[in-house]
């Protein structure tokens, strides 16, 4: 897929996505009840001086391969990918609220290791229960999320950064803009919970490189 197509597909959507990424729905008992993710962006960006270096020996991309599977080792999180789209109303299209352990990869985003940043997400928690994505806010940097791809080979990415920004303030260009390298972007919903709207104020970001192989 051109990147200037990938490029359109992300941007189309990155409103929407700001908004419903990995949220419970006022449905969800479980959004008041379960640990939410730090309130305050200062608490997610103390992480983020950490991991910034090693630009150089940026590794080539891999081929295009679906995604089938992440891990996280350092939050315990495994989860099957499904792919998600758009909606006929353009919000993004994700995994039911009935199924809050299950992640997502964004379809029009590249495959885990090709060249540009490739987005998953996930629920932080869904009918009273933790989701896939409910403790993403306590990664670091230098942690390992590992994706398995259908060709059966293994994209093996590092985090950079962890970052949590409100959803008025969704950082679109950070977050979707073309790469020079494979990236990767984790995306969940973070802060204190809207009973009024529905949702979580903010987001939760993890941005991520491919290791060398």
């Amino acid at each position: 897929m051109p990147g200037r197509r990938r490029r359109h597909g992300l941007v189309a959507a990155a409103l929407a996505l700001c908004l419903t990424a990995g949220c419970s729905s006022a449905a969800s008992s479980g959004a008041e009840r379960s640990q939410a993710p730090p309130s305050s962006p200062a608490q997610a960006s103390e992480h983020s001086g950490r991991g910034e270096q090693a630009r150089e020996n940026s590794p080539r991309g891999m081929p295009p391969a679906p995604p089938v599977s992440v891990s996280i080792p350092r939050i315990g999180a495994r989860s099957s990918l499904v792919p998600v789209g758009l909606n006929k109303d353009r919000t993004l299209a994700v995994p039911p609220v009935s199924q809050p352990m299950q992640a997502a990869w964004y379809r029009y985003s590249p495959t885990p290791g090709e060249v540009g940043p490739s987005v998953l997400l996930g629920h932080v928690d869904g009918g009273g229960k933790p989701g896939i994505f409910h403790r993403l806010h306590t990664l670091e940097p230098g942690d390992e999320v590992i994706v398995e791809r259908a060709d059966g080979s293994v994209a093996r990415f590092v985090v950079r950064r962890v970052a949590q920004v409100p959803k008025k303030a969704f950082p679109t260009d950070e977050v979707y803009g073309d790469t020079d390298r494979p990236e990767i972007r984790l995306i969940t919903c973070g802060g204190s919970f809207d009973r009024a709207a529905g949702s979580y104020r903010d987001n939760v970001i993890v941005y991520g490189t491919l290791k060398a192989r």
